[in-house]
C-alpha cells in the first residue's frame, strides 16, 4: 500500500474513513469505515502489546498464549473481550507496532472460526463485535496487503452472517436494537449490499418507533440504554450521509427525541440519576453525545410517557420516577424504584438510589433492583414489583423480568405561591397488602428546600391488609457526611464543597443506617442512608424536608428548632 493511502486513513476523522480506494475493483470491498464515538485510551495499547488485557476491573496476562484460548474471569470480561471494543485504544496509539498488534489480534480470531466461546454468538456480543470491526477497519488493514484483506472481508462477512441469524434468538429492547444497527452498518459500510440496505433501514426503523418513546426514553426505562444507542446512532446518521443516503426520519426523529432526554437525567455534575438498571456513565463519551445536540436547551420539566418528573430551581434539582414499570419482555434490569427520586444541588449530589454496578452485577443485583435500594417508602420491607425467581425460568427468559407492580402510577404537579408541588402515588401494594403509597414534594422558588409527605392509606374499595409496618429510606451520595443531630429528630450533611444541608422529620425518629452506593466509577462504596420507621396503625404519613443552610454549620441546629414549618398543600 502507497504511503499516501495510509495518510488517508491515519488522518481522517469525523464521520467515516473512506476505504475503498485502497483496493479497488474489487467486488467484495469495504467502502467506508464508520467513526467510532467511544473514548480511546491510547497508554493501554500498551497493556494490550505486552499480553495484559484489563476489562471489567479484572486482568488476563497471556505469557504468550491465544488470549481468546484463555479462561474468562467474568462474564462481563468476557463480554469486553469479545465486543472487539478494545481496539480503538490500538487505534489511539497509531503507530506501526500497534497495528501491527491489533492485525496480529484480529487474524487469531477469525483464523479460528472453530472456537467454542459460550458468549462470541450472543446477539449484542457478536452486534458490538461487527461494529467495532468495521469502525476499527482502518487501523487493522492500514498496513496489509490484499491477502490479509480478503481475510478480514471472509471473517467479516462471516461474522453478519452470523448476525443475521441472531434475529431470531434475541433479547428484546436494547440487544435487538443493537442488532439492527449492525446490520444496518454492515449493509451501508460494504460494497454490493444495495439489496440489503432498504430491508435494513425498514426493520430499523421500526424498531426504533417501538422502542423510543414520544418523549425520547427508552422504553425499558434506563437512562443508561440512551447512552448506549446514541453512541451508535449518530455515527450512523453520519454514515448514510456519506454513502449519499438520506437518513430515515425514523433515526433523525428518535435522535432529535433522545437528546433532550439525556439532558433530563443529568444531575449538575454530569453524573445520570441512577433508575432501572443505570450505572455510571463516562463523562467524556457523555459530553461527546451532548456535543451533537444543537439546541442546549434547559431539560424539561416532564416526560409523561417514560414516567420522570424533574423540579430544578436556584441550582437544585430534584428527579423523581413517576411511571410504571416496563413492560416484562424489557424489564430484565428494571428496578422497583416507584416515586424514588434523587436531590442534588449544585455539582454535589445528596440524595440517590443505590444504582447498578458496572461490573460484578450479579453479585448485586437482587438488592439493587428492590425497593429498599431505593429513596422512597417500602411497606413492610417489601419490593413494590415482583420478580421471576425460578432459576428455570430464568434461563428461559434469558433474565428476571417483573412479573407484577405498580399498574397506576398518577402525578400531578402544578405552581404554588412559595414554588412548585408534584404530587404522586403508586398502587404496587395494593395487592398484597390493600395499600396506596402518596408521595408529594414541593420544592421552593429559590431551591433552599425539599418538603416531603409520604401517606400510606387503604386503597379506594379495598382495605388495609397483613403488615402494618413501612420505612422512609433517604441513601446519601458516598460524598456527603452525615451526621445525626442531638434530638433524633434530623440530620446535618456537609457536601464536599462545604455546603451545609439539614434533614428534618420533626415527629419522627430518624435513624443514620449504613448503605451502599454501587455505581461508582470504582465499584462499590460505603454510604449512609436516612430511615423513618413508623407503624401505619399508629401514623399513616411522615413528613420531612432537606433545607439548606444559608450561612453557617454551626447555625443549622439553632434555626430548626426556631423555624416554623410551612404546611403542605394538599
Amino acid at each position: 500500500m502507497s504511503r499516501s493511502a495510509r495518510t488517508v486513513i491515519a488522518r481522517a476523522t469525523g464521520a467515516t474513513v473512506a476505504v475503498s480506494r485502497l483496493w479497488p475493483g474489487r467486488a467484495d470491498r469495504l467502502i467506508i469505515a464508520p467513526h467510532d464515538l467511544r473514548t480511546a485510551d491510547a497508554t493501554r495499547a500498551a497493556e494490550i502489546y505486552a499480553g495484559r488485557f484489563v476489562f471489567a476491573g479484572k486482568i488476563v496476562t497471556c505469557h504468550g498464549r491465544s488470549i481468546f484460548d484463555l479462561e474468562p474471569p467474568s462474564e462481563d470480561w468476557e463480554v469486553a473481550l469479545l465486543g472487539f471494543g478494545w481496539l480503538r485504544h490500538l487505534r489511539a496509539a497509531d503507530t506501526a507496532l500497534t497495528r501491527a498488534n491489533a492485525r496480529s489480534l484480529v487474524d487469531d480470531w477469525i483464523s479460528n472460526p472453530a472456537r467454542k466461546r459460550p458468549l462470541e454468538r450472543r446477539p449484542d456480543v457478536l452486534a458490538r463485535r461487527v461494529i467495532s470491526l468495521l469502525s476499527q477497519a482502518p487501523l487493522v488493514l492500514g498496513d496489509t496487503d490484499g491477502k490479509f484483506y480478503r481475510k478480514y472481508l471472509r471473517g467479516l462477512t462471516r461474522e453478519i452472517r452470523y448476525l443475521r441469524y441472531a434475529m431470531f434468538d434475541i433479547v428484546d429492547g436494547v440487544p435487538r436494537l443493537q442488532v439492527l444497527i449492525a446490520l444496518c452498518y454492515a449493509s451501508l459500510c460494504l460494497a454490493n449490499q444495495a439489496r440489503h440496505i432498504r430491508a435494513a433501514t425498514r426493520r430499523l426503523s421500526d424498531e426504533l418507533q417501538r422502542q423510543i418513546m414520544p418523549d425520547g426514553g427508552h422504553i425499558s426505562r434506563n437512562p443508561g440504554a440512551l447512552v448506549e444507542l446514541l453512541s451508535d446512532l449518530l455515527p450512523l446518521r453520519q454514515t448514510f450521509a456519506a454513502r449519499n443516503i438520506a437518513p430515515p426520519p425514523a433515526l433523525l426523529n428518535a435522535i432529535d427525541r433522545m437528546m433532550p432526554m439525556l439532558r433530563f437525567f443529568r444531575h449538575g455534575d454530569g453524573s445520570f440519576a441512577l433508575f432501572n438498571g443505570m450505572s455510571n456513565a463516562p463523562s467524556d463519551l457523555v459530553a461527546t453525545l451532548l456535543a451533537y445536540d444543537d439546541t442546549h436547551g434547559v431539560p424539561m420539566a416532564n416526560m409523561p410517557h417514560t414516567g420522570f418528573q424533574r423540579l430544578d430551581a436556584g441550582g437544585t434539582t430534584v428527579i423523581i420516577d413517576t411511571g410504571p414499570p416496563p413492560p416484562p419482555n424489557v424489564s430484565q434490569e428494571a428496578h422497583a424504584g416507584c416515586l424514588s427520586f434523587e436531590l442534588s444541588s449544585g455539582v454535589s449530589r445528596i440524595v440517590v438510589n443505590c444504582g447498578m454496578p458496572s461490573t460484578g452485577r450479579d453479585n448485586w443485583r437482587t438488592f439493587a433492583r428492590s425497593t429498599m435500594a431505593h429513596s422512597t417508602l417500602t411497606y413492610h420491607d417489601t419490593s413494590s414489583c415482583q420478580f421471576v425467581e425460578l432459576s428455570a425460568m430464568k434461563r428461559l427468559l434469558q433474565g428476571a423480568p417483573i412479573v407484577s407492580g405498580p399498574s397506576n402510577v398518577e402525578s400531578y404537579r402544578e405552581a404554588v405561591a412559595d414554588g412548585d408541588l408534584l404530587t404522586t402515588s403508586h398502587d404496587g401494594y395494593v395487592a398484597r397488602f390493600g395499600i396506596l403509597h402518596r408521595r408529594v414534594l414541593m420544592i421552593s422558588q429559590d431551591g433552599g428546600r425539599l418538603d416531603g409527605e409520604d401517606t400510606v392509606s387503604p386503597a379506594p374499595g379495598s382495605r388495609a391488609k397483613g403488615d402494618t409496618d413501612f420505612a422512609l429510606r433517604f441513601h446519601l451520595h458516598p460524598a456527603v457526611k452525615a451526621s445525626r443531630l442531638s434530638d433524633a429528630r434530623g440530620v446535618m450533611l456537609v457536601l464536599p464543597n462545604r455546603d451545609v444541608w439539614s434533614f428534618e422529620a420533626l415527629d419522627d425518629k430518624v435513624d443514620l443506617e449504613d448503605s451502599v452506593f454501587l455505581a461508582g466509577n470504582d465499584g462499590p462504596r460505603r454510604t449512609a442512608q436516612i430511615v423513618i420507621r413508623q407503624d401505619s396503625r399508629h401514623a399513616t404519613s411522615v413528613r420531612w424536608s432537606f433545607v439548606r443552610s444559608t450561612t453557617s454549620a454551626a447555625g443549622t441546629n439553632a434555626r430548626r428548632t426556631a423555624r416554623r414549618e410551612p404546611e403542605l398543600p394538599l
